[in-house]
């Protein structure tokens, strides 16, 4: 099984990482219910609170509270697991993808893949994808249903974008893997962000020892209390972040693995 995809992989979710990590500052917040070091690793600010007005005032109070370095605290952790998730989604992907249709990630661009088997491979990617302690917490079924079609979209976009804007058996230039990331990322979120936001609500209910029976009953709940809007909260910051997060995530990654071979 080749390794460079998954070096490739953690080197560019690290970078990706650096870039995004403001974003997710502005996501993540403790729960006011629970001491101060007891840090919601995972927890959307904007989905499960209403202490802020909107994102421009969470990130003012953020800035205010914090200063800059308050964007980039408790940085260290993230960079080892989470590039470690992203090392695994994209070594599991391109490895599928090469036992699938038995070319390399360079023979690709001559021989492009099927997008029936780019999806099969990204969702291989999702199934599989670990996340740490994340999996300590509920929402792991929500967290389930969300990475396992939404990476299968992902990858899907960024190939059908690569290949409409490359000449046929070229590489796509880094413009074109920059756009065709970003947008993957937008197009994974908007498809993610409803069972997002109930992977955060099951996990804040169970730290609050305020258990919902399942992913079913925490969809009705949600929807009777707040309406249907309440599953798309968090999507304009998670779109804001997801196209230059992804966009230098791809280009890392690409010129990675050209690099190499």
């Amino acid at each position: 099984m080749p390794v460079e995809e998954f070096v490739a992989g953690w080197i560019s979710g690290a970078l990706g990482l650096v870039l995004g990590y403001p974003f997710d500052t502005v996501k993540g917040q403790r729960e006011p219910s629970l001491p101060a070091s007891s840090v919601l690793p995972t927890q959307v600010r904007l989905q499960t609170q209403t202490t802020y007005r909107g994102i421009v005032d969470c990130m003012v109070k953020t800035y205010r509270h914090e200063s800059l370095l308050g964007f980039f605290k408790g940085m260290s952790f993230p960079i080892a697991s989470i590039a470690v998730v992203n090392s695994v989604l994209f070594g599991i992907y391109s490895n599928t993808l090469l036992a699938l249709t038995a070319t390399s990630h360079q023979e690709r661009r001559a021989q492009p893949p099927s997008y029936a088997h780019i999806f099969m491979a990204g969702c291989t990617g999702g199934f599989l994808q670990e996340e740490g302690p994340r999996g300590l917490f509920r929402g792991a079924w929500a967290l389930t249903l969300r990475d396992t079609p939404t990476m299968g979209i992902y990858f899907v976009t960024y190939e059908c974008l690569c290949h409409q804007s490359t000449p046929e058996g070229q590489n796509p230039s880094s413009a074109t893997v920059l756009v065709a990331g970003g947008f993957a990322g937008i197009t994974s979120w908007v498809t993610a962000t409803p069972l997002d936001v109930i992977k955060s609500r099951m996990q804040m209910a169970g730290l609050n020892q305020r258990a919902h029976r399942g992913v079913l009953d925490c969809i009705v709940s949600s929807a009777r209390q707040e309406g249907l809007g309440v599953f798309f909260r968090g999507l304009t910051i998670n779109s804001a972040r997801a196209f230059p997060v992804n966009a230098v995530t791809f280009l890392s990654y690409e010129y990675l693995l050209h690099l190499w071979q």
